[in-house]
């Protein structure tokens, strides 16, 4: 047989030419003089089952009975019956002689028997697996005798066939036949290809053909005597070879022997109900059968019940035999997951169902499932993607995460639970590395750029280990753009203190990507600031750093003296093992909350607000915390907190900008900030002016320190002369800046100019006055409309325009008294 379908399907190499599927090897065993071959669909590869029934002519009998079962499987649909998918009939031969051949195409199955020998369960799962089998099969029957009034005539092993998620369906339908039971007197048979039944599956009824009673029976008659075989076949192992062997009871479960009994009873009308068996019988309430029922029905279930069934899973799971669970719960876990029907807990369950697979088979039956998942709009299915995103992180390909994954994950750094905020910043761990470089400098450095000034201190320090850890991906322009800016600029000026200790181990691990110019001018003086940090760990990393650095550039200072070229980006000593402390020193401090307002203060390497360095001089900074902070006592100075960072924001202290980068932005929020001032006008240049200038006495008496304002110690500090300690000593100092803040326009003029009794007036030759001046005279209190006398020079009134500076004075002013009375006086009436 096999010979001659080689022989046949040769005409196209592997398949029939009018069959669009690819036939393979056969099982070794199939019902009847049925052959299943494995096989494969010729568009896609898809893996089908093909049985074919082959006859020495269109008449044969056997061909008869085959085209009935063709009928009947195309027409019968069930969950538990199997599916059909496409029939054919080709003529052919073999040798001299004409062959008929009927092909079936199904789902792919295998037959039970080796099914059964494949698995080889033993104990309790065995009874578990077989109990959900027979739940099924006794469904099939079920459904055919009481729904459908249809016999199957022949339920033993041979008909029944196991899918790839082991489930069991009933098939071979050749026999199949409606129930008459209208015509009771007829002895014609009802089952009209009943002689293809094997003598050991016949009732005794039936093996007398007593067709008036079989009219007279149940409909499951039959059916259910098939039942009673097909449980000792499964449970003994053996294939039934007389009836006899059925009162052989030793390897029925105990739980199942009543009701095997009972389908097996002598009288028909007294064999028990398939429906009343799957109801009733205590044999089928077991953890499997309970479990896939629950599933099956999910979507009719609670969200209580749903929350309570998923929790319990995971135990269950571990229970159950393990290729059932993986073949079996975890599809439909799948499937229920992609459908929106499974709630949250069930995307643990099934990632540790995917756990026990193989990865190829992970990426084939799990993934897919989790990457639609993404797109969920649920929060709790988006926050338990995030939880466990490094069990499959490494699953996925580089071109799911960037054009599938990360798009949804992205809108979390915008989410207004924190929480989320700080799943989706830990996610990146797994995900950057994946991401292109399009997507990592366009789009992640700019969500990183604003949760970098988030609200919460715990994203904030998150970040910048984040920034660190993600910096060897990064290329070579945009890690000078971002990491110094973002290191100093935000994570050094930060008022939690594990984010100043962020930034500085963050900058230590990434010393291999800056130039002996940015450490030596940018990172020092930084770094150096929090040598006196409140905090004792930021100090003591702040050593460490500036430790590390300061080898750098004696590195760097003996290469150069020697006259070799250095390349300090290869001589920075980094620790091989420092990223990877970093990492889980960053995993360590997610747990730490708080506000930003509650925090220690901490000092500002560029900020224009300078402390002062004189011995007498101490500044206290009220800091209200709720959080114990160890404040460094100091004998000559304290330190003085930088605005808080709040969400509109920068956090990047006193630099010069001092907007939120907009994400829109491209070059990522970080490079429009100079992180230095320009260097202010010391005093030392007013100084060295007006020594150059001719001493002469100031014109203006001194100023009435009674009328002027007390300097404020800020005033002082932030106007004081940090070239104090090499200039002449001058009591107490209060010198202004050459461009100072005007407070108001008093204030402005009662400042005092300590440096006025040496410095020369300005010429006035070069000195304009914007506005005309103006003589104060108490005595006349006409002089402030007055005109000048004929002799000034200053012309005020062509200066405003009247074109009348050249006339005599008395007449003038004898007219405008005149005119104005006259004027005033007309007006009065």
């Amino acid at each position: 047989m096999f010979k001659f379908l080689k022989e046949v399907v040769s005409g196209s190499g592997s398949g029939l030419k009018d069959l669009p599927y690819n036939i393979g090897e056969p099982y070794a065993s199939a019902w009847g003089s049925w052959v299943h071959y494995r096989g494969t669909s010729k568009d896609d590869g898809s893996p089908v089952s093909i049985f074919s029934l082959s006859g020495s002519s269109s008449q044969d009998r056997h061909l008869a009975a085959g085209r009935n079962g063709v009928k009947r499987l195309r027409t019968v649909r069930h969950p538990n019956i199997l599916s059909f998918l496409h029939s054919t009939e080709v003529e052919g031969f073999d040798g001299p002689s004409q062959k008929h051949t009927i092909y079936i195409v199904t789902e792919p199955v295998m037959p039970l028997s080796e099914k059964l020998k494949e698995l080889n369960l033993g104990g309790t799962q065995r009874d578990e697996y077989y109990a959900w089998g027979l739940h099924q099969i006794a469904k099939a029957v079920s459904f055919l005798n009481n729904d459908c009034k249809l016999v199957h005539g022949n339920v033993c092993v041979s008909s029944v066939v196991v899918t790839q998620t082991l489930d069991w369906k009933l098939h071979a339908f050749d026999v199949l036949s409606e129930f008459d039971a209208n015509n009771e007197a007829a002895n014609s048979p009802m089952l009209q290809f009943e002689w293809l039944v094997g003598a050991q599956y016949k009732p005794m009824e039936l093996s007398k053909s007593e067709w008036a009673a079989i009219r007279k029976s149940p409909p499951w008659a039959i059916d259910a005597w098939g039942l009673g075989c097909l449980i000792y076949e499964i449970f003994s192992g053996l294939k039934l070879t007389k009836t006899e062997e059925l009162r052989n009871t030793a390897s029925i479960p105990k739980s199942l022997l009543p009701d095997y009994q009972r389908l097996l009873s002598s009288a028909p009308s007294r064999r028990m109900n398939p429906s009343k068996l799957i109801d009733n019988s205590e044999f089928f309430q077991n953890k499997l059968v309970e479990t896939i029922q629950f599933m099956e029905i999910l979507n009719l279930k609670d969200s209580v019940e749903k929350d309570s069934f998923f929790r319990k899973l995971p135990n269950i799971a571990e229970q159950l035999p393990r290729e059932i669970v993986l073949k079996k719960l975890l599809p439909v876990l799948a499937s229920s997951l992609e459908f929106g029907s499974a709630a949250a807990p069930a995307l643990t369950v099934l990632l540790k169902m995917g756990a026990w697979l193989p990865p190829d088979q992970f990426n084939t039956k799990v993934l897919p499932t989790i990457v639609k998942l993404f797109a969920s709009n649920d929060r709790a299915i988006r926050v338990s993607l995030l939880q466990h995103i490094d069990q499959f992180g490494d699953s996925l390909s580089s071109q799911i995460v960037d054009e599938q994954v990360f798009p949804h994950v992205a809108t979390g750094f915008a989410d207004t639970s924190a929480f989320l905020r700080e799943l989706t910043l830990k996610s990146m761990l797994v995900l950057a590395p994946k991401l292109s470089q399009r997507t990592l400098s366009g789009s992640l450095l700019k969500y990183l750029s604003k949760l970098q000034v988030d609200e919460e201190p715990a994203i904030r320090t998150n970040t910048t280990i984040l920034l660190g850890n993600i910096a060897s991906y990064m290329n070579d322009g945009t890690r000078k753009r971002v990491l110094i800016n973002a290191f100093t600029v935000r994570a050094l000026r930060d008022t939690f203190p594990p984010a100043r200790s962020a930034g500085i181990l963050a900058l230590t691990v990434t010393s291999s990507y800056y130039d002996m110019s940015e450490i030596a001018t940018r990172i020092l003086p930084n770094v150096a600031v929090l040598t006196i940090d409140p905090d004792s760990d930021v100090r003591t990393k702040a050593f460490q750093a500036l430790d590390q650095f300061l080898s750098i550039a004696r590195q760097n200072h003996e290469k150069l003296t020697t006259g070799v070229e250095s390349n300090v980006g290869n001589s920075t000593g980094v620790q091989p093992n420092a990223n990877s402390s970093l990492l889980s020193w960053a995993m360590s401090s997610l747990t730490q909350k708080g506000k930003a307002s509650d925090h220690a203060p901490i000092v500002n390497a560029n900020s224009s607000t300078v402390s002062s360095a004189t011995s007498n001089s101490s500044l206290v900074t009220d800091v209200q915390s709720t959080a114990p902070v160890r404040t460094a006592s100091m004998s000559s100075f304290e330190q003085v907190a930088p605005p808080s960072p709040t969400r509109s924001a920068d956090g990047w202290g006193d630099a010069e900008d001092g907007s939120v980068p907009d994400l829109g932005d491209e070059d990522g929020g970080w490079d429009d900030v100079d992180p230095f001032e320009e260097p202010k006008p010391t005093s030392l240049t007013n100084i060295q002016a007006a020594q150059k200038r001719p001493v002469s006495q100031p014109k203006q008496p001194a100023v009435n320190s009674s009328r002027a304002p007390p300097a404020t110690k800020s005033t002082i500090e932030a106007e004081d002369d940090p070239w104090g300690s090499v200039t002449a000593p001058v009591p107490k100092p209060a010198m202004k800046t050459l461009n100072p803040k005007p407070a108001s326009s008093s204030s402005a003029r009662n400042d005092d100019d300590l440096w006025g009794s040496i410095a020369a007036p300005a010429p006035k030759s070069t000195v304009k006055p914007l506005k005309p001046a103006t003589v104060n005279d108490d005595s006349d209190p006409w002089a402030a409309i007055a005109a000048p006398p004929p002799t000034t020079r200053a012309k005020p009134l062509s200066s405003l325009g009247r074109g009348r500076g050249t006339k005599q004075s008395q007449p003038k002013l004898g007219a405008q008294r005149i005119d104005r009375t006259s004027s005033s006086g007309s007006s009065g009436f």
